[in-house]
């Protein structure tokens, strides 16, 4: 199994947005670059003190996401499920982007997103009038109007949630409860002409909160299982981890430069050498089998013969 998944990690006020390909045992970032605040983006003096490239614009995260992962498609990296955190996908045009790529994905969203309830959409478009053209924008009314993922969550029965082991903590099995249902995304559907598409909306409420703490979009299969969509949405905690070794061990969070070019040379000798790093402990460890590196030890030398074994032919 691969992901990919979008991580913004901050360093020292610096924010950088990056790609990482993950198995279930080990990951690595693939593409790593400065956010650029639009202020900064905008300050010559401050982009030339600090040598930022001439070509490069103001993006959003999800912009500099979206085109590291075309980057990606474009060398022909092995593609996997996209995963994301909030920031990224609450973004529609992030999450269509992904969906023009022909990529899945699990994404967190905000509880203030709204999605249209299981078996609705917006009304379809008015009638067409004796005059002009034909109206082709989908339509609501004061009665028909979609909800936030807070309150469908909130409306579901308590039976709908079910507790779900997802994997192997330090110290215990980690469980909590959750539900999902099939819904349509209602972000400015009234501009368009077709409903989003259906897809998975996974809500976790772990027992003795008053309310869900998490929630995530998925265009993983209509016949995805409710433990296969939580492992997946969970996965993202092995960037996370790998990502603290690179800052503590590897000193990727020791950059102390205000130079473009020094930020990004730094990064890419720290992930250079964990990438080495990576390799060896998947060479040497039973994770290659997850991992599906596929190293192959040699076998033994045709004239190999242990200590203390008896020549062949030699009397007894």
């Amino acid at each position: 199994m691969q992901t990919w998944s979008k991580v913004g990690k901050q360093e020292n006020c610096r924010v950088a947005v990056s790609l990482s390909v993950a198995t279930w045992s080990s990951s690595l970032p693939i593409a790593y670059r400065l956010y650029l605040p639009k202020e900064w983006a905008e300050d010559a003096p401050r982009r030339k003190k600090t040598e930022v490239p001439q070509e490069v614009e103001f993006q959003t995260k999800p912009d500099i996401a979206l085109e590291q992962i075309r980057a990606a498609v474009a060398a022909k990296v092995d593609c996997g499920v996209v995963l994301a955190d909030a920031a990224y996908g609450i973004n529609t045009e992030f999450r269509d982007g992904l969906t023009e790529l022909e990529l899945q994905y699990v994404v967190g969203v905000q509880s203030s997103m709204t999605v249209w309830e299981p078996g609705k959409q917006p009304l379809p478009a008015k009638p067409r009038g004796r005059m002009g053209r034909p109206p082709r924008l989908l339509q609501r009314t004061a009665g028909h109007q979609p909800v936030s993922v807070k309150q469908l969550a909130m409306s579901l029965p308590s039976t709908a949630f079910q507790q779900i082991t997802w994997r192997e903590g330090t110290d215990r099995k980690l469980r909590s409860r959750f539900a999902a249902v099939r819904v349509r995304a209602a972000h400015r559907d009234y501009e368009k002409a077709a409903p989003h598409s259906e897809e998975w909306l996974l809500m976790e409420w772990p027992k003795g909160e008053a309310e869900p703490t998490k929630y995530w979009l998925s265009t993983l299969p209509l016949n995805t299982t409710l433990k296969a969509l939580v492992k997946m949405a969970k996965h993202r905690w092995i960037i996370e981890r790998d990502y603290e070794e690179l800052k503590q061990e590897l000193g990727l969070g020791h950059f102390e430069g205000r130079n473009w070019r020094g930020f990004h040379h730094h990064a890419t000798l720290c992930i250079a050498a964990y990438g080495f790093l990576v390799a060896e402990r998947n060479r040497f460890s039973p994770s290659a089998r997850i991992g599906n590196l596929r190293f192959s030890a040699p076998g033994p030398a045709p004239e190999f013969r242990p200590r203390g074994a008896p020549r062949s032919g030699r009397a007894a």
